[in-house]
């Protein structure tokens, strides 16, 4: 009788799988340059094309990058998508912006919580200077969106959960979708709930921290439901 091959998987998204593991048993980092398609095809016992195939479907998934004229390396998103859940397909912005805010509450204050413990002295003070960062470019009226989106992805990260790291893309949305619709409307709340969470962090105040996170995030949620109202009276 012959095997049913029928759900199989296809030869080049085994090899995915097959340079995954690799990537993992050799303690791969960021950054870290994979052997050429040379020496994987010879590795793995494919050809050539398979590997190539199969390194076009891990860099689809942000697991490698390639330089042109470089070679292959592991990339520094981890796997991780830009946009995971097609938010960007999402046409009502304000609500969505509402739905994010509804999740960073109930996410954000405890990850904030897990920094302030977990966070290394070094990590901390880059959640300060992050914190500056911020502030200074919102005083002088310049784009400050990537800067907050890293303040809180430095936060997420001190989390050391992987799960939240690999929902830091939601969180990032959410970010930069505020500022843009808000159009700094909340700066001095912005800058002082900023000020306390990294203080509370700095301090190693998981309840100081999980606190001031709330209050930030309150903040933007009755500023979002306030031009929500005024877009529908209009």
């Amino acid at each position: 009788m012959n095997k049913d091959t029928s759900s199989a998987k296809p030869l080049a998204e085994m090899v995915e799988e097959n340079l995954i593991q690799y990537i993992i048993e050799n303690d791969m980092q960021a950054g870290d340059r994979i052997p050429n398609e040379f020496e994987l095809a010879e590795k793995l016992g494919v050809s050539r094309s398979t590997i190539r195939e199969a390194v076009k479907l891990l860099v689809s998934r942000n697991v490698l990058v390639i330089r042109r004229g470089a070679g292959t390396y592991v990339s520094d998103k981890k796997g991780i998508a830009e946009d995971p859940l097609g938010l960007a397909f999402v046409h009502d912005k304000y609500a969505l912006a509402m739905d994010l805010l509804d999740v960073r509450i109930i996410l954000e204050p405890e990850i904030a919580s897990m920094a302030a413990i977990k966070a290394t002295d070094e990590e901390i003070e880059q959640i300060v200077d992050q914190c500056r960062k911020v502030e200074e470019l919102y005083e002088k009226g310049e784009d400050h969106r990537l800067e907050d989106v890293k303040f809180h992805e430095l936060i997420a990260r001190c989390s050391r959960n992987v799960v939240i790291e690999k929902i830091i893309p939601v969180i990032n949305t959410a970010v930069v979708l505020f500022a843009d619709i808000t159009k700094r409307k909340l700066k001095q709340e912005t800058i002082s709930t900023h000020r306390d969470i990294a203080d509370a962090i700095r301090s190693r105040d998981p309840g100081a921290a999980k606190y001031a996170m709330m209050m930030h995030l309150i903040y933007n949620r009755q500023m979002i439901a306030k031009l929500i109202k005024e877009r529908d009276e209009k």
